[in-house]
């Protein structure tokens, strides 16, 4: 089989022939046909000193199952959270980091909506809405922004606002449901905000914490740091939540399981759209992280093996 592999820091991604893996127990092997490209990946393949492998989200059909497997079988199509190579025709994922597709859904759909879908409603629960409350949320182009952005709304929000960094991608945070859009350099943000959900972090803490009400909250969720002052938090009585995907799915899989059913029926009302920024080869990896460390992406970008 093929996988997307690197040797140092900052690549470059290569294409390697290497065995089919087995599945070990509790685990199943997945014949990938939609791969997640995700931005905490882009970022460990710049800025990890070591080589890791290209893990992420994938959807596919189960190829094999491993030793005491009793939720999936040979021919069910999956998607999920695969920790170790990804980047592949096939893939390793563990019994409990797996779902199920629906009928109606492609696998395109399912990597597009299962991860980003499961990060997005969890920094909303996270946020602790109260209906009709304003919301902030930046990179909301992103494949989890624009998720949010239509959850929020359909969890009742009554103003959404959604932050990019580049002016042109307005028209599709609207199209989204957003009723404003600003971008990130400008020096007005409008109104304040109940809660922020924020995946940028670095310099546009700072302002994103400004946005908020006094008693507001900000959800951060983004792997690229930043600083917050205490005083800015002590002086409007705000407060910053951190939130972690992988904690909540191997910490609380039962939380996980409740919001991947939301995601899927809301997916099936129709309430929840994921939209697809563009899908490349494997052989084409490095096109597609550099579409996302540009910032130029309108939802997922997707490996296709």
């Amino acid at each position: 089989m093929r996988r997307v592999r690197y040797e140092s820091t900052g690549g470059p991604l290569f294409l390697e022939e290497t065995p089919v893996p087995a599945p070990g127990p509790g685990e199943l092997l997945v014949r990938t046909e939609a791969i997640g490209v995700t931005l905490p990946v882009v970022r460990k393949v710049t800025e990890t000193a070591e080589p890791i492998p290209l893990g992420g989200e994938i959807a596919g059909e189960v190829a094999a199952v491993g030793q005491g497997v009793t939720r999936f079988r040979v021919g069910e199509r999956v998607t999920g959270l695969c920790f170790g190579h990804g980047y592949a025709d096939f893939a390793v994922l563990h019994e409990a980091m797996a779902s199920s597709v629906p009928d109606a859904a492609s696998a395109v759909d399912a990597v597009a909506l299962v991860r980003s879908g499961l990060v997005a409603l969890g920094t909303l629960d996270a946020a602790r809405p109260e209906p009709g409350e304003a919301a902030l949320i930046t990179a909301a182009a992103s494949g989890v922004g624009h998720l949010a952005v239509q959850l929020a709304k359909a969890r009742g929000a009554g103003r959404v606002v959604g932050a990019v960094s580049d002016p042109a991608k307005a028209g599709f945070v609207r199209a989204l449901g957003a009723d404003e859009v600003i971008a990130y350099g400008s020096p007005d943000w409008g109104d304040p905000v109940d809660y922020v959900l924020d995946a940028v972090g670095g310099e546009l803490l700072t302002p994103a914490v400004a946005a908020l009400v006094p008693g507001g909250r900000l959800v951060a969720y983004s792997s690229g740091g930043g600083t917050i002052q205490a005083y800015d938090l002590l002086v409007g009585a705000k407060s910053v939540i951190g939130f972690q995907m992988a904690r909540i799915a191997r910490g609380r899989p039962e939380l996980c399981e409740r919001w991947r059913r939301e995601l899927w029926r809301l997916f099936a009302e129709g309430a929840l759209k994921p939209a697809v920024h563009g899908e490349f080869a494997l052989a084409d990896a490095a096109k597609a992280h550099e579409v996302i460390e540009s910032r130029s992406n309108l939802g997922k970008v997707v490996l296709r093996p």
